[in-house]
């Protein structure tokens, strides 16, 4: 890796969550100059631990994170606290990137894992609890409810697939109707499961000593639950990549809209700009953490191979034109 330019890189990672630090550690390695621009804000911060990941089951999201910055810190990555709130693409093909705090920095490319926002039912207190025991996804959560009891609010379309799911986990899971209309086919299916259905619209939630013992019903009743189980609507952090002109499209599910997020090509990364990257949360909303940080490391990949093209294409046309480079020249700049 060549020294670069205090204010350019090979490549500029924004996003400093499982996906952009497996992408920037791939990077690194790759001799690559590499910055990772972070707000330090990751989805799964209010969670205390995570679950799934091989080799760090039940590890802290911060520790996870604490050990990525280390590695790519450790092969010369650079990591700057801060937001980037947009970014400008160059006539070379480069890219600017303006920071909140009115710096800027230049990329040859540029990998976004920004990942996306957790937008919770309008129920009070759901906020406060959110990853502790109003909860999302059963592969992150189920094993440590137990045998519950597991509440689900219906609020959308992914209501009794929920139930469905966490039914698995906890035999004792509930279905709170609340606003959701609840077709003949969903209550047949859920009788079948054995999940009975809770009328009436959740109000608010009854908590001791710090955990989470019920919902309020708007009747006045109380329905108990060890966790609630929320679908929450996804909205990608997606200011760079909209600045660059690319838009946000719609995650549906039976003709509802459950979330907004980036497309981008599934394999790579590539997004329909050239030079840009798109991994984890930001581009794929359900995708958990092993599979963010997987999707940063296929894109890092991707981004090397492009950088080495070219690379490569330069050097032949400087060959052609009389003027090759010495060899070696340029192996760790884009």
């Amino acid at each position: 890796m060549d020294n670069a330019r205090e204010d350019s890189f090979d490549v500029v990672v924004v996003g400093g969550g499982a996906a952009g630090l497996a992408g920037a550690l791939t990077l690194v390695r790759a001799r690559r100059s590499v910055l990772v621009i972070d707000s330090g804000s990751p989805r799964n911060a209010p969670a205390a631990h995570m679950h799934g990941y091989l080799g760090l089951d039940g590890a802290s999201p911060a520790e996870l994170l604490a050990r990525g910055r280390a590695e790519v810190e450790g092969y010369g990555g650079r990591i700057r606290p801060g937001t980037a709130v947009a970014a400008d693409r160059l006539p070379d093909g480069s890219f600017l990137v303006r920071c909140g705090d009115g710096s800027t920095v230049r990329a040859g490319r540029l990998l976004v894992a920004t990942g996306l926002v957790d937008e919770l039912p309008a129920v009070p207190g759901l906020g406060e609890r959110w990853g502790q025991d109003v909860l999302h996804c059963p592969y992150c959560h189920g094993w440590e409810v137990g045998d519950g009891p597991v509440a689900v609010l219906a609020d959308g379309p992914m209501a009794v697939h929920q139930a469905q799911m966490w039914r698995h986990w906890c035999e004792r899971t509930t279905l709170l109707a609340h606003t959701w209309p609840l077709g003949e086919g969903d209550r047949e299916l859920l009788a079948a499961l054995g999940i009975p259905v809770v009328e009436g619209e959740v109000t608010g939630l009854a908590v001791e000593d710090d955990r989470l013992t019920g919902v309020s019903l708007a009747g006045g009743a109380t329905v108990e639950c060890r966790a609630l189980v929320v679908a929450p609507r996804f909205t990608a952090r997606s200011g760079v990549l909209t600045s660059l002109g690319l838009p946000t499209a719609d995650m549906t599910r039976d003709g509802h809209v459950i979330g907004r997020c980036v497309e981008s090509d599934p394999a790579t990364g590539a997004t329909a700009l050239r030079g840009v990257w798109a991994a984890g949360n930001v581009t794929a909303p359900l995708e958990k953490v092993a599979g963010a940080a997987a999707q940063g490391a296929q894109a890092a990949a991707a981004i090397n191979a492009d950088l080495i093209e070219e690379q490569t294409r330069r050097a032949v046309e400087a060959r052609r034109a009389g003027a090759a480079a010495p060899a070696g020249e340029g192996a760790g700049r884009g």
